[in-house]
């Protein structure tokens, strides 16, 4: 099925919205139908938010078939062939996943890069290398959270240096050209740590598989179920680039050029200063129960409980009961239940920094894009801090 193309019909709907076009109007096919409902149409409406908020409420299928009759051919794949994710993404700024049809339309483009990041708790005892190399999605390289970490710190995955990232990024084979898509094995879990290290890094062609490998595989769309020699000797080749600049060693040749944004990490100072300051809202991404004391934190040895002024959003909230990103609308309502000023600064936590990305990611698609991470988070805070009545 296609839809005719339809200009006049957009008019009607937007009467007082002049056409805009960065792109021509191309025809659109049912792939549309799983991509429309994540992404705005800035491209096409650049001063215009309204058909961004309507997705959340409307029937989008319908609305594009019977109502607009077209799309941008920035959103997805057209009759005249696929486009670039940053094309695609040109269009939302604010939209930082993607859907597996549109990275199946997309994944023979050269300049698409797929990372798996998967990442479990280490009680959850699941090697992740090992998981990748029995299913993963075609020509998608691993991402090691633990590997491409601070070699110099005790606490779990902390981000890397400037230099030990590009380092690693490079080992991969990517170039700042690149259009990033992350991805894991759950869902939607560790692929935001990698989103957001990215963007830490100056990278901001980088988004996140809307529902992950999980997505993927009930999508219909196949999995490699081997990994090339070539994919493997990358991943540990990225993990020791990192060990060989952190012991003051060369690597070359380098790729990929880090612009670190030092406003997008919070450190436990400023964490510190914040509790009287107050000039952000802090949000903690663990479930309730540990940031209230009453269960334990996964990692032996580490109480819990909560940093004082802190306010508790567990990250599932983010989610749907497939994983994915929550639309603008349910984000919103997620985060005014909690107190949370949306016209106010954001720094979010969670145990070891990883899940304390889904926040920022559900903020940014709301339009916070500059919220920061407190790296170190609660484990750091417990172990550095000493016990008070929070």
């Amino acid at each position: 099925m296609s839809f005719e193309r339809n200009p006049s019909a957009l008019n009607s709907f937007f009467p007082d919205t002049p056409l805009y076009s960065p792109c021509d109007i191309c025809l659109a096919d049912e792939g549309i139908r799983g991509y429309i409902r994540s992404v705005c149409s800035t491209a096409c409406f650049p001063n215009d938010s309204r058909l961004h908020v309507s997705y959340n409420r409307v029937d989008y299928p319908s609305l594009v078939s019977s109502t607009l009759g077209f799309v941008c051919c920035a959103v997805t794949a057209s009759s005249s062939g696929t486009t670039s994710p940053s094309a695609a993404q040109s269009m939302g700024h604010n939209e930082p996943v993607v859907s597996a049809e549109w990275l199946h339309a997309n994944l023979g483009d050269p300049d698409v890069k797929v990372l798996d990041a998967s990442w479990y708790m280490p009680h959850e005892q699941r090697n992740p290398l090992q998981e990748y190399q029995v299913a993963h999605i075609p020509n998608a390289l691993f991402f090691d959270i633990d590997g491409i970490s601070d070699q110099t710190s005790d606490l779990p995955h902390m981000l890397p240096t400037e230099e030990a990232f590009t380092a690693a990024v490079s080992a991969l084979g990517i170039h700042n050209k690149d259009s990033i898509i992350v991805y894991d094995g759950k869902g939607m879990f560790s692929a935001a740590r990698v989103w957001w290290m990215f963007r830490v890094f100056g990278h901001d062609k980088v988004w996140v598989l809307d529902g992950g490998l999980p997505e993927w595989r009930a999508s219909g769309f196949d999995v490699e179920s081997s990994a090339s020699s070539d994919a493997i000797l990358k991943a540990h080749a990225a993990n020791e680039a990192v060990k060989k600049v952190y012991h003051g060693q060369l690597v070359n040749p380098l790729t990929f050029e880090a612009k670190f944004q030092p406003h997008l990490v919070w450190t436990l100072e400023q964490i510190k200063q914040n509790m009287d300051a107050q000039t952000h809202q802090h949000v903690d991404a663990r479930s309730k129960a540990r940031f209230d004391g009453a269960a334990p934190e996964p990692r032996p040895g580490i109480r819990s409980g909560h940093i004082p002024k802190s306010k508790c959003i567990p990250f599932p909230q983010m989610l749907d009961g497939s994983q994915k990103l929550l639309p603008v609308d349910g984000l919103r309502k997620r985060f005014e239940q909690e107190g949370i000023s949306l016209d106010r600064p954001v720094v979010a936590s969670c145990g070891t920094g990883v899940t304390a990305c889904i926040l920022v990611l559900g903020l940014h698609r709301i339009g916070k894009p500059d919220v920061s991470v407190y790296d170190g988070s609660w484990t750091e805070w417990a172990t550095r801090e000493p016990c008070c009545d929070s």
